[in-house]
This record gives structure tokens, sequence and C-alpha cells, in this order.
């Protein structure tokens, strides 16, 4: 199987035109007319990343961020993107990524949040978006109401997290729940005005927790913490579409943030 084919399964369950304006997904290293030896799939394409699908024998990487945001200048060792860059090129290996329109995308980023945390009872989980085949976010149900700290604790352990940003607790039990993996503030006044309980996302900004004492449970647990769980999703789409084609998800851990 050649890797355009996988590309084409991944861009039929995530169409280009749902991406952002300002991002740039999809195909960014490589010829897609090889076959495929192997799919390497991760959060974010690094030199180490590069490294770990050589030692896989893979020569296509699947991604959720983008290695190239803006166009390079040079390609030369300066910075760890044209490192990155040149390493695939060197070593014939084609990089693809699913960014936001992953994200909006249905049963992409969002769903899969939504099933960490209530298991994969689609009548739970709820698209919300403008278009038909678009979900900018999700609402989920809990299968019990439970009390907010009971509520914060179950997230840590099925995103396993150390700790979460939240804002005072809730004093009414938290039941539906907005997601929106990422950098999602954008989604809180609009889960607000939909009543829901909580909201999860992985950053929001400092002075959006302000104001929305007992009106909605915040709980922020880390950008790669979110989205960790996108290489599953990418695994389903090749292993339904592109039988016989080798994925693993990458070993390699790519948080650049640590916690002490």
């Amino acid at each position: 199987m050649k890797i355009e084919q996988v590309l084409s399964a991944l861009e039929r369950f995530a169409p280009l035109p749902l991406q952002e304006s300002w991002d740039n997904a999809g195909l960014q290293i490589g010829l897609t007319e090889a076959e495929v030896s192997g799919a390497l799939l991760c959060l974010d394409v690094t030199e180490k990343v590069i490294d770990e699908a050589l030692s896989r024998g893979c020569n296509l990487v699947v991604s959720h961020h983008p290695l190239l945001f803006r166009g390079l200048k040079q390609v030369s060792d300066q910075t760890d993107v044209q490192r990155t860059v040149r390493r695939a090129i060197k070593h014939d290996i084609c990089v693809i990524s699913m960014h936001t329109n992953l994200d909006n995308a249905q049963g992409g980023v969002n769903w899969k949040m939504a099933e960490r945390l209530v298991g994969r009872n689609t009548e739970a989980i709820q698209p919300m978006g403008e278009a038909p085949k678009q979900s900018q976010w999700v609402m989920a149900t809990l299968p019990c109401p439970m009390a907010a700290e009971d509520f914060v604790r179950l997230v840590k352990e099925r995103f396993g997290v150390k700790c979460a940003h939240c804002n005072e607790l809730l004093q009414r039990p938290v039941r539906t729940v907005a997601i929106c993996g990422g950098a999602g503030d954008f989604v809180l006044d609009e889960a607000i005005r939909q009543k829901a309980d909580a909201f999860i996302t992985g950053e929001m900004h400092y002075h959006q927790y302000f104001g929305h004492e007992q009106e909605i449970q915040i709980c922020v647990i880390g950008h790669y913490e979110s989205e960790q769980f996108t290489t599953e999703v990418f695994q389903d789409i090749i292993r339904r579409d592109c039988p016989g084609v080798p994925t693993y998800i990458a070993e390699t851990t790519t948080n650049p943030i640590i916690y002490l």
C-alpha cells in the first residue's frame, strides 16, 4: 500500500477544509507514491520521533501538531524544526499532520477525550458545531451525577495527570461536561450558555478563570495531556481503511512541559 492511500484515508475522516485558516494540516514532507513500510503515530514531530520511526522501520510519521506551521527561510541546523526536516528528508520519511481538521471532525480529538471520560457510549456524547460534519467541541453526559471534587479526581485518573487547574469547586453535582482539547478557552462562554456543569480543556488564559464561581466547574489538564490519545484515532483510521499497514504509537514523549 502506498503512503498516498493512507493520506487519503486520513483526509476522508478529517477533510482539510475543516482546518482553521491559520493552520497547516496535511502533507508536510515527503513523496506519497512510496510504498508504506509502517506508520509511527505521534502528537509532535521531533528529531527523536524521526529516530524512533527509523528504529521501527517506518517511512511514515503521522502527527497531530504540524511540523511546519510557517514557511522556513532556511533549512540548516539553526532550530529544532529545521533539524527535524533535514533528518526526515535524509532518511526518506514522509510526515503527515492532522491538526485542527481532526479537532473539528466528528469522531476526532474531542470525541476521543469524551470516550476516555464516559466510555464508548456514543449516545452520551453530543457534537457541538456549526456544520453537520463539524464538531468544534463535544458535550458529554456522565453516567451519574457526582460531586465536583470527585469529578476532578475522575478526570485526573482517566487522563493520567497529577494536577489540574480548577476554579472554585462547584457546590452542585456535575453531570454534563463540555470538552475541547488543546487550547480550548474559546469554548468556555458557549459551554456556559449550553448549561454545561463542567468544562475540560488543555489550556486556558488566567483571566478567564475569573467570574465563573458556582457557574461552571473549570478543569484544565494541560495541552499535551488533553490530546495524548489522538494517536488512537489515527490508529483506528489506518487499521480500518488501510489494513496490513503496521502502525505504532510513539513511545517518545514530546511534552515540553515537566512538573516539578
